[in-house]
């Protein structure tokens, strides 16, 4: 299998948010005509024979792949249910995946937050882009689905460094297969991060400018690669996270980076992604670069 066709991996454990990942799974493996796996991870923490378990979860796989079938008939999706821990599961499925796409929280999460700690722990580990699922309304809500099918700009964070082409390959690539998409892309300066860089340290107009440049640079090329992508450069004073978790509310995903490298030490999202992953009213992709 070459890494064209690595599949999807839609995360499922019988709760809303999983049933709205999968559903998200599945559009983005038709448009991205990837293979779908949809996984259930049997928690070693949970006090159940195994029959029993495992009865429990080949149900949950029975009917997450009818659920999928209804959004993309033309879907064969294959299952998989592990015993192991969730996040563990995840991030050594990931080493021959395109992507990872799991729900905000799952069955055991605290509805005050935002994000549960298996998606957390999955996005700040796992080899591949991991996409986090978020939408509170309930299911059935016309509003909700309407509104979904409305978003089409794809918006993504970037640095002044090497780190950035995955997630511009990434971001670029999503807003490829969804027609008529846009791209913004997002980057953050300030007076500090220009002194760093070698550029004006005193005249804001001229950081400003600078920053421009910086990017306009960054992203110079993609736009031979991905003619039918209109491109929106956004270079925002100060911190992107703010600019990133607005622009989430009316996007169809956000995407931003995390440095490889730091799992080993328990090192995981930068201030910018923790924020943008744990605030963020819509869909985001943690891009490993």
């Amino acid at each position: 299998m070459t890494t064209n066709d690595l599949p999807v991996i839609a995360a499922v454990d019988g709760s809303t948010h999983s049933r709205q990942a999968l559903d998200w799974a599945t559009r983005e493996a038709v448009r991205r005509a990837l293979p779908l796996l949809i996984v259930h991870v049997r928690p070693l923490t949970r006090q159940i024979d195994e029959e029993t378990g495992r009865r429990e979860a080949e149900e949950l796989l029975a009917e997450s792949v009818r659920r999928s079938a209804i959004v993309a008939p033309e879907l064969r999706p294959s299952t998989l249910a592990p015993l192991d821990f969730p996040s563990a599961a995840l991030v050594s499925l990931a080493r021959d995946a395109s992507m990872v796409v799991v729900g905000s929280r799952g069955l055991g999460g605290f509805r005050s937050l935002m994000t549960g700690s298996n998606s957390l722990a999955t996005a700040s580990m796992a080899s591949c882009p991991v996409v986090i699922v978020r939408d509170d309304r309930p299911e059935g809500d016309g509003d909700r689905d309407a509104e979904a099918s409305a978003r089409t700009d794809i918006v993504a964070g970037v640095a002044a460094d090497e780190s950035s082409e995955a997630v511009l390959e990434f971001a670029f690539a999503t807003a490829a297969s969804r027609p008529g998409a846009r791209l913004r892309i997002v980057h953050g300066w300030t007076m500090f991060s220009s002194m760093l860089a070698g550029g004006p340290v005193l005249d804001r107009e001229e950081a400003a400018d600078s920053a421009a440049r910086t990017l306009a640079e960054l992203t110079s090329g993609w736009h031979e690669r991905y003619p039918q992508v209109e491109i929106v450069r956004e270079p925002v004073n100060g911190s992107a996270s703010r600019t990133l978790v607005a622009a989430s509310a009316t996007a169809a995903l956000t995407v931003i980076g995390r440095r490889k490298g730091g799992e080993s030490l328990g090192l995981g999202l930068s201030p910018v992604a923790q924020t943008t992953v744990t605030h963020a009213p819509g869909a985001v992709a943690v891009v490993p670069c």
